[in-house]
Parts: C-alpha cells; sequence; structure tokens
C-alpha cells in the first residue's frame, strides 16, 4: 500500500514538472527552465555533500578514536546501552538530515552562485576600495554567503564531535578536571582552528560591506567618517586576531595545552569589544558629532554622487525656472502645440464609459485604469486612451459550465482606443478605433485577445468539433447571423494530442473533463499562464517587472508592452529604498516584492507578449548594464537586441512609471548636489498628495504621460511628469511648488535605434521666493471658488455625481497652467461618466467652461493665443471635426439650408429627449438635452441669417 502512496505522489509530482517542460518548450524558453533546475539540482548536491560528508567524517573520527577500554560513569554507561542500537542509523542518518537541509538552503542561491560565476565588470570602482563596483555586486554576496555555509558546517561538526567524544568517552568530566584523549584534542583544536580561520575570512570581507550598510544618521549608505577611521581597520585587527588564535588551536593540537588558545579565545572577545564596538564609538562620540558636518561632508558627497549614478539620475538636466505668475493676454501662443495636445480625457475615469459604449456584451471587460498611447494619425502623433477589450467570464451568469468556460469563451476581441484631447458634444470619448468588427485609424490587425489580464485560468482551443469552429469569436455576423465563431490557429499552448499529456493537464488543473471531454482532440492546444506578467516573470525569473502592462498595435498584432528592471541593493554608497513604497500611489495599489530594498535599478528589458499566440520577446534595450550582460550569460539567447526591435514597436514604446516613481522618489532628497546643503536638509522635496484623491491610501499623485514642450526643446515630446513640494510639517508651507520633472518618454520610430532624447531628464526649480500654487493648493482653489461651487452645484442637482479628472500640470506661458476635466455621471446602473467642463487655474486666477479652448481665453483675458485640442465632435463618433470653413455662391446657400434643416432637427430631437429625462427625473439628462437645444437654435438662427445675406 504504501508503494502505491508512493508511486501516486511521484506522479503528481512528475505531472508538475512535466508541464511544466511543455509550457517552456512551446514557447521557446526551455533553457530557462532547464537552467534553473540544473543550477538549483547541482547547488542542492553540493549543500548537501558539503554538509553530510564533514559531519559524518567528524562523527566517524571521533567513534572511531574513542578510548576502547575508557572507564566510563554509570549514567553515560546507559546513554550507550539506550544509543547503540540505533548508532549506525544517527552516524548515517544525522549527516543525512543536516545534508538535505543545507542542500535545500544552497539550491535557493544557485543565483548568487551564477552571479559570481558569470560576473561582468561595471567599469566604475568605489570611493573607499576602489574596487570595481562589479565586485560588491556579483563577487562579495558570493563570498559572504560561502563563508556563511562553511562556518555554519564547521560549527556543526565541532558540536557533533563534542558530542560523540563525550558520549563515548573521549572527554572525561570528574569534578572541576577535564581530561580529554589525544586524537579527541587534535580533532577538537584543528576543528576549532578551522571555524577561527573563516571567522577571520568572514571579518576581513565585512570591511567592505561598511560600504553598503546605513550610516549618518541613515542620511547615506556606505562608509562614513567613523568606519573609515575606526570600523574597517579595528575589522582588520580582528581579522589577524583571529587567524593568531586559530594558529594557538593548532599548536595545541601538538603540544596539548589548552591554555593558550583558551587565553586567545578570550583576547579575540575583548579586542571585539573594544576594538569593534567601543573605539568606534568613541570615535563617532567625542571626534565626529562635534564636527560632524565638517567630516562628514566628504562621505556625504560620496553617497550623493553614487547614489544619482545607481538610479540614473547623473545625467539629469537641471533649468532654473522663474515662472509667472500673472496671465497675460496671448501668453500661450507659443505653446500653441502643446496646448493643442493637452489631454483632457482621464484614463482613471473613462473606463465606465469604454464600459457602456464598447463593451457590448456582459461577458467583455476592460480594466479600470486605462493606458495612455499615441498613435500617428494622418501624419500627426496623437495621444490616445486604450484598452482592450478581453474576456470576463463571470458575466456569462447562468451560461456557465465546463464546456462553455473552457471551450467556447476563450478570448477577447479588439482593441479600443479614443483621442486624447477630443470630446463629443455630450461628453463621451471620441474613438479613433472601437465597434466589433473592429474598425477605424489603426489599419488591420488581428484583434482576438486570447492573452491577456483578465484572461481564464486556461481554455482548450485550436481544436474544431467535427470540423466546425466552436470558439465564439463575437456577437453578431454576416447577414442575420447572431454570433461568429473561429478556431484559433496560432502556436499559444503545448498540444493535448495524446492522452498522456490529457492525463497530466488533468492533474494540473484537477479536471477530469480535460480527459473526458469529446471536445478535446489531437488538434487541441491548452492556453494558460495567459496574464503578459506572468509569462514575462516566468521565462525572465531574474527582472522585476513594471506593475503595468499596456496594449498596443503593433507590426498587425496587439501586443502587450512590459518593462523590466534589473536591480540590486548592493551598489556602494547608494541609497537604499523600498521599491513598493516608491511605486504605490493612487492609481497603483503597493505591490509585493520578494525582495523590495534596492539602491540600484535599470530598465534594462523591454518586453512583449503577442495577445493572440502569448510569444514573449525580450529586447536588451540598455545593453551596457552590467546586471544584464550577466544575466545574458546565464541564459544565453534569450534576450534580443534592439535591432531586432521594429520600428513600428519602437515608436510606442514608453518611459515606465515605476521606473520614474523610483527615481523621483531618490530626488526628492538627491537633486541636492552639495554635500554641505544636502547634510543640513535644507532644500527637501516630496511628492504631492493627489489632490483629486486625498483620502485613498496611499495618496500620492501618479505621474502623467502629456505630449508637451518642455524649456530646452524645440518641440513637443510624449513626456511623463511629476511635480515637487517641500517635505515640510507645516501644511502652509507644503502648498507651493518647487520642482517639475518630465522625462522623454518618445523612443522614436528609426529600427533598432532609440532617439537620442528617449529618457532625458528634466528638472525645472522654481525660486525659493516663489509662491507658485502646488496642486493641493489649486485643487483647493477650485473648490472653493463661489463661481465654480455654484455651477458645480448645479450639475449636482438629481440624482448625479461630479466627478473631477486628473489635475494636469504644464510649464506654458512662462508659468504653470493647471487643467482639470470635470465628469458629470447620474446614478443609474448604467450611467458613465460624461466630460462637461474644463477648469484651469494660472497663478491664482481660475476658469471653469464647457471646452478648454473656452476657459482658456476667459483665463488669459479673452485670447490666450492657445489652440486647444478638446474641439467637440459630433455625438455619433466621427473621428474628423465638422468643417467650420464657408463658401461662397449656391453650393454655400444649400450648405446653409442643410445646416439651418440639420440644426432644426437636432433642436426637435433635444427637446424630446428633455422631456423625457423631465418625466424620468434624470437631472443630468435634462440639463444635457437643454444645453443641446439651447446650442441648437443658435445654430439655427445663425443658419439662417447666413442663407437670408445670400
Amino acid at each position: 500500500m504504501g508503494v502505491i502512496v508512493a508511486l501516486v505522489i511521484l506522479f503528481f509530482v512528475f505531472a508538475g514538472l512535466y508541464a511544466d517542460i511543455l509550457w517552456y518548450q512551446q514557447l521557446g524558453f526551455l533553457n530557462v527552465l532547464t537552467t534553473q533546475w540544473l543550477a538549483a539540482g547541482v547547488m542542492f548536491f553540493i549543500g548537501f555533500l558539503g554538509m553530510a560528508v564533514p559531519l559524518w567524517l567528524a562523527i566517524q573520527l571521533a567513534y572511531r578514536l574513542r578510548p576502547v577500554y575508557a572507564k566510563l560513569n554509570t549514567q553515560l554507561d546507559r546513554y550507550q546501552q539506550v544509543i547503540e542500537p540505533l548508532r549506525r542509523l544517527a552516524m548515517y542518518g544525522i549527516p543525512i538530515v543536516f545534508g538535505i537541509f543545507a542542500g535545500v538552503s544552497a539550491g535557493s542561491r544557485w543565483q548568487t552562485v551564477l552571479l559570481w560565476l558569470n560576473g561582468t565588470p561595471y567599469g566604475k570602482t568605489d570611493a573607499q576600495f576602489h574596487l570595481d563596483i562589479g565586485f560588491y555586486l556579483f563577487a562579495l554576496p558570493f563570498y559572504r554567503s560561502l563563508v556563511g555555509f562553511a562556518s555554519a558546517v564547521v560549527i556543526i561538526s565541532l558540536i557533533a564531535t563534542l558530542a560523540t567524544c563525550y558520549l563515548y568517552g573521549s572527554i572525561r568530566v570528574s569534578g572541576r578536571e577535564v581530561r580529554i584523549s589525544k586524537s579527541a584534542r587534535i580533532q577538537i583544536a584543528v576543528t576549532a582552528a578551522l571555524y577561527l580561520l573563516l571567522q577571520a575570512v568572514s571579518i576581513w570581507l565585512d570591511r567592505f560591506a561598511t560600504v553598503t550598510d546605513a550610516n549618518v544618521n541613515d542620511m547615506i549608505n556606505g562608509a562614513a567618517y567613523t568606519d573609515v577611521n575606526a570600523t574597517i581597520p579595528g575589522r582588520a585587527v580582528l581579522a589577524g586576531i583571529a587567524v593568531f588564535v586559530a594558529v594557538l588551536f593548532i599548536v595545541t593540537a601538538f603540544v596539548g595545552r589548552w591554555r593558550f588558545p583558551i587565553v586567545g579565545t578570550a583576547l579575540l572577545i575583548v579586542a571585539a569589544l573594544v576594538v569593534g564596538a567601543i573605539y568606534p564609538w568613541i570615535v563617532q562620540r567625542f571626534q565626529v558629532e562635534p564636527s560632524q558636518k565638517t567630516l562628514e561632508t566628504p562621505y556625504v558627497q560620496r553617497g550623493i554622487d553614487a547614489t544619482r549614478d545607481a538610479y540614473g539620475l547623473s545625467s539629469i538636466d537641471v533649468i532654473p525656472y522663474n515662472a509667472k505668475t500673472t496671465a497675460e493676454q496671448g501668453a500661450l501662443r507659443k505653446d500653441a502645440q502643446t496646448t493643442a495636445q493637452i489631454r483632457i480625457i482621464d484614463p482613471a475615469v473613462v473606463s465606465p464609459s469604454f464600459r457602456q459604449l464598447e463593451q457590448f456584451r456582459q461577458y467583455y471587460a476592460f480594466p479600470n485604469n486605462l493606458a495612455v498611447d499615441r498613435y500617428n494619425i494622418d501624419g500627426n502623433d496623437q495621444d490616445a486612451v486604450v484598452a482592450v477589450r478581453e474576456l470576463q467570464q463571470s458575466g456569462l451568469t447562468s451560461a456557465r459550465n465546463w464546456y462553455n468556460d473552457t471551450v467556447v469563451y476563450t478570448h477577447g476581441y479588439g482593441l479600443v482606443a479614443a483621442y486624447g484631447n477630443q470630446r463629443s458634444t455630450d461628453g463621451q470619448p471620441v474613438f479613433l478605433e472601437s465597434g466589433i468588427p473592429s474598425k477605424g485609424s489603426l489599419g488591420t490587425y488581428e484583434p482576438r485577445i486570447y492573452f491577456g489580464q483578465q484572461s481564464p485560468t486556461y481554455s482548450i482551443v485550436g481544436g474544431p468539433k467535427d470540423g466546425k469552429a466552436v470558439e465564439l469569436d463575437y456577437p453578431g455576423g454576416e447577414g442575420d447571423a447572431q454570433q461568429t465563431y473561429t478556431t484559433f490557429d496560432g502556436n499559444g499552448g503545448p498540444k493535448l494530442d495524446n492522452i498522456f499529456k490529457r492525463l497530466v493537464y488533468a492533474l494540473k488543473f484537477q479536471d477530469e473533463q480535460i480527459v473526458l471531454s469529446d471536445a478535446v482532440n489531437s488538434d487541441s492546444q491548452i492556453l494558460y499562464d495567459r496574464d503578459p506578467i506572468k509569462r514575462v516573470q516566468k521565462v525572465a525569473p531574474y527582472l522585476t517587472l513594471d506593475s503595468q502592462a499596456y496594449p498596443t498595435v503593433v507590426d498587425g498584432r496587439v501586443k502587450w508592452v512590459i518593462d523590466g528592471y534589473t536591480t540590486s541593493d548592493q551598489f556602494p554608497y547608494s541609497h537604499v529604498g523600498s521599491l513598493s513604497d516608491a511605486i504605490a500611489d493612487t492609481e497603483t495599489p503597493k505591490p509585493a516584492y520578494a525582495f523590495d530594498d534596492i539602491n540600484y535599478i535599470r530598465n534594462s528589458v523591454k518586453a512583449t507578449v503577442d495577445a493572440y499566440d502569448g510569444s514573449v520577446t525580450l529586447y536588451a534595450w540598455d545593453d551596457k548594464d552590467p546586471v544584464l550582460k550577466t544575466w545574458e550569460k546565464i541564459f544565453p539567447t534569450t534576450v534580443k537586441p534592439i535591432s531586432d526591435m521594429s520600428a513600428q514597436l519602437m515608436s510606442h514604446v514608453r518611459y515606465p512609471a515605476d521606473l520614474f516613481k523610483v527615481q523621483r522618489s531618490v530626488l526628492g532628497q538627491y537633486h541636492v548636489t552639495d554635500a554641505g546643503s544636502f547634510y543640513s536638509r535644507e532644500d527637501a522635496w516630496t511628492t504631492p498628495n493627489d489632490p483629486v484623491s486625498a483620502q485613498s491610501s496611499p495618496t500620492l499623485q501618479p505621474p502623467y504621460y502629456l505630449t508637451m514642450q518642455m524649456p530646452g526643446q524645440t518641440a513637443p515630446e510624449f513626456s511623463l511628469y511629476t511635480t515637487f513640494i517641500p517635505q515640510a510639517s507645516s501644511e502652509a508651507s507644503r502648498s507651493v511648488l518647487k520642482g517639475y520633472l518630465s522625462v522623454d518618454s518618445n523612443a522614436g520610430s528609426t529600427k533598432g535605434v532609440r532617439a537620442d532624447s528617449y529618457g532625458k531628464l528634466r528638472l525645472l526649480t522654481l525660486p525659493s521666493s516663489d509662491t507658485v500654487p502646488g496642486p493641493g493648493q489649486v485643487q483647493n482653489s477650485f473648490n472653493s471658488d463661489p463661481s465654480v461651487s455654484q455651477q458645480l452645484n448645479l450639475l449636482r442637482q438629481g440624482k448625479t455625481d461630479v466627478i473631477n479628472g486628473n489635475l494636469l500640470t504644464l510649464p506654458v506661458g512662462g508659468g504653470l497652467l493647471y487643467v482639470q476635466p470635470v465628469y458629470v455621471k447620474s446614478t443609474g446602473e448604467t450611467s458613465y461618466p460624461l466630460l462637461q467642463k474644463v477648469l484651469v487655474a494660472f497663478g491664482d486666477k481660475i476658469a471653469f467652461e464647457d471646452t478648454l479652448d473656452q476657459a482658456l481665453d476667459v483665463l488669459f483675458g479673452g485670447d490666450s493665443g492657445a489652440t486647444a485640442g478638446d474641439t467637440n465632435v459630433p455625438t455619433t463618433g466621427g473621428t474628423t471635426p465638422p468643417s467650420t470653413g464657408s463658401g461662397g455662391g449656391s453650393g454655400s446657400t444649400e450648405t446653409n439650408n442643410a445646416a439651418l434643416q440639420q440644426a432644426l432637427l437636432d433642436a426637435r430631437a433635444a427637446l424630446t429627449d428633455r422631456a423625457a429625462a423631465l418625466k424620468a427625473g434624470d437631472w443630468t439628462a435634462y440639463g444635457l438635452a437643454d444645453a443641446r437645444l439651447t446650442k441648437a437654435l443658435q445654430q439655427a438662427l445663425q443658419a439662417e441669417g447666413s442663407t437670408s445675406t445670400k
């Protein structure tokens, strides 16, 4: 029976391993799995043998060299009688048990070993020991782990030796007298000497670790004055003393006198206290603290320089910006290209609009936060809010069963994109790509979404039943068809072409239907692990991945783009920070990372996942990163060079938001490059809380993607920006703006060649005497303005909510312009936000109008000089605003007559809608219909006047 149980367990284990092999093999990354298994396996056996063999040898020597005729006391004699029947089992069992634990521990450190074996020089040295930084990134962690493991082996062997010697009489205690046999003395002394030698090596290596330890009251990381002048020399002295004491133990092994090593051990303990703790404390207390700023300044400067290098901040452009606070006529004329691209569609607000307008069926879904991308439309780059229409099986309700969930409802359909700077006449997004089947400005592409962030756990596809397609493609079709079906024809998952594979996956997913169902045949494929981030993480386990994957249409396919980071916490003198704390804001929950504290980060890899077949491609985005180079040696051929990236994909690559958040977190302190000023912390900044979501947790305002022209640029660029306010306890002091950070996020469109400007960080610093309001102060001004409050109260009448969109900040007009879209949403179940108003602010002046163009003109004295992009387009969703040009002759008269007729029709429709809204008590709909009626009547009067003059 036990054999059968063991075989069943082994088969379950084998099924899981074999499923992994099939998955990696199908994806083309089998070497990633086998390398991990081989490395972990080799390390397990090394750890097992490294612990078990010395421990077994120590026990065997102690037993075999025992005194044969030793006279034991009665208690020990009883112990021997009890243990003797189990002696052979214990002598082998104890080393095996300890060996297994050691092997598991060693196997988990396969990455540390492979990084050491394949380490790549960094090309720069640390400021204290002048060693290549690669030594700290790759070699030092391995050396310290190796010494720690060896120390554990020796100390356990020493304990086992003492226990065995005592049990079998090699060590006898009689009153105050301890007698040790010669053989036991030699074994114990040599083992103790070996342990002390290992401690000497450990203490010596600890000298190098001082350059990565927190210091200077946690202000910087790395060796400061006390470390350099007391701790490091002290550890060198301690290492020498440990070697000396080890020699005394060796001497004892031959001469038999324990007095010398005992005195030496006491000396080592006293030295550890005096040299390792008391002396550094004296230096810190009586030499450093009275003159701390003077003595620590060189080491603080080391920390500043190393931190800015480790976080990619060393080449940031700092631009003094004397921001104006007075809105003057025509002030935005030079920034007309920027104002034309201001994104008024908030990707964190309009998801319900996408669902209501583009969901079509309850089994489709969009994410809560949409992505921002850009597309070239008619020769112009256009910011767009994008999302894919993913499958959501929970919407099937009563139609759910194994067959439907697994075989029929297998994928989503299409990418939906809306102009970032346009809205329809009633406040809806204006789509440049929409519908089922997909149509719009993005051309022909494969619209089926088999791999996404909301995909089912697994689906079985590619095997038509009785020659007929069974996978629901989309609702509707040619003629009067209610539904259209398809068959997956890609290579997206392992094939279920034999009963053994079906049994393996039936065990993996605990589902017998995979074996029993007639819907599974030799052409079937099983798709699983379909989340793009999870797929990339499995094929590149060494990367820390961005929290957001975004979809884009590239080369006729929908592809997910994921940013991958190489990180470390071993960069000398660099500030250590929490990665999860830096990333968390009101749009990104605090992620959970296995290794959260870092002091080095690079966006080394751009990864794509094909939404149709799930294929993963890794591109070496930062091919100079030594950490990535090292991993490429470990997993060769898995990462492609950047030259393999298509021009179209290059045009959709953007600077990652998570990296930018980490950099802004560090820059709050490290924008100060003078050590004296840094030490005083007289100009520390922080990211402001999100004024729109002040009650949420976490509360930091997220960075935003915008197309804009920064000072120092000749044309607008797709950018990512954030703002800074003072880091102070007083709320009044925190309300002003101190810095504005942006990074060029447009990688260009040249195959294999990034734009030179990509990743360029620009920091606008405002003079300390300026009182430019920060986001919180501006939002407070919006909320407290009497005129704005009155209009918002009107919008809130009835069953409606007012939603403030993202508060954007733009450096235009010589100052800083704030723009915030305002949405109105009915409280009904099928309602969705409609963009109705736009708030703007410049200095202490604000405006609140129907369109951004109108608001800017009001703000800047009737003529802003701007060309706002929020032109209202017809509700029917055309992508081009109606022409406002006029002609002459009969054609013009016919046009005006047609305009008059259309205006009258619009007025009639608005009257009907207003009456219906009044009857239903929907005051939001009533207000919208009334506004349409007023506008239609104005257009009718204009058209009638134009016709009369002809």
